[in-house]
């Protein structure tokens, strides 16, 4: 895009100082009369540059001028001017500085560059929590932000009051996973997930501690995701499903698991069901979800997971008879 064009040549020519339009549209990609007008449009948008004629001569920026900016690439100098701080980051104490960055950027990009990251932020906006779900409270929220990043341990007490346990953690890091804060901390050497909105009261601690060595939060995180999902599927089950039940099966199960399904779902027989298996949780949870595929799923096996789904049909059935 333009304004990400704009910024990088506006970096090459902070980082060079001077150079030939035909340099600058070879680094840029762009051809020579493309380089030109993009010089000019800097030009125009305020940015301090002189071309110097004749052999020798170039593009250059006046000396002592800088932008500020090292260190960025256009891409995310634009990204980062179009997209203020989410409400998710402010939660964690983090919003003022993505606040303060956006408004660094925002005083030294030349006013057209401004002008163009603010129409890609009334093209693109971050919503986090999915529908249909009560934000949930998380009072604590940014005291566990302050303790994740100043790497201070914690005394907290997690779970439901005269239930729950306090606990000595380290905390290793904040996920916001469809609306949902969860800590990644350290006990004893085991690494952990608590939800963020069941952490009653938290006291920070004296001292720092140290990061495990090698550990990343991104990796760590996908890596518990997949074992999470895998524990869930503890029932093999098996099943017919008409076509309108086919379309139905990754809302209901969930597109993980349906993806797995359909991929080995073949033909369908004469009648214009297929036969599909997948992993679910224990019989009477597995009955409630394919209760919603109503009679677009014939259970095969097993047997406790088709008879908890006709009691279930069952008393449906009596409910509104």
């Amino acid at each position: 895009m333009r304004s990400e064009r704009l910024v990088a040549l506006l970096f090459q020519l902070q980082r060079r100082r001077a150079a030939t339009v035909p340099e600058l549209a070879r680094e840029l990609g762009v051809s020579t009369r493309t380089a030109h007008r993009n010089v000019a449009a800097l030009r125009a948008a305020g940015v301090p540059i002189w071309s110097e004629p004749g052999r020798g001569g170039g593009v250059r920026l006046v000396d002592g001028w800088r932008s500020h900016l090292d260190g960025l690439t256009s891409r995310e100098a634009v990204a980062l001017l179009a997209f203020s701080a989410p409400r998710e980051l402010s939660a964690v104490g983090l919003g003022g500085a993505v606040a303060a960055a956006h408004a660094k950027v925002a005083a030294t990009l030349p006013h057209e560059l401004r002008e163009r990251a603010g129409a890609l932020a009334q093209r693109f906006h971050l919503d986090a929590p999915g529908w249909f779900r009560a934000e949930e409270d998380t009072p604590e929220l940014a005291v566990l932000g302050r303790a994740v990043w100043e790497q201070r341990p914690v005394r907290l007490a997690h779970g439901p009051v005269g239930e729950g346990a306090e606990r000595v953690l380290e905390p290793l890091g904040l996920v916001l996973k469809a609306g949902v804060w969860y800590l990644v901390a350290s006990s004893r050497g085991e690494v952990r997930t608590y939800r963020a909105a069941r952490v009653r009261e938290v006291e920070l601690l004296p001292g720092r501690f140290e990061r495990p060595p090698g550990f990343e939060l991104a990796a760590w995180w996908a890596a518990s995701s997949a074992r999470f999902a895998r524990s869930l599927g503890r029932v093999a089950v098996t099943a017919r499903l008409s076509a309108r039940g086919l379309r139905a099966l990754p809302p209901v199960l969930g597109e993980a698991v349906a993806a797995e399904a359909l991929a080995g779902a073949g033909e369908p027989d004469a009648a214009g069901w297929w036969t599909v298996r997948f992993a679910l949780e224990e019989p009477a949870v597995a009955a409630g979800q394919l209760l919603a595929l109503g009679a677009d799923v014939v259970v095969v096996e097993p047997a406790q997971v088709r008879e908890e789904l006709a009691a279930l049909a069952r008393r449906v059935l009596e409910a509104h008879t």
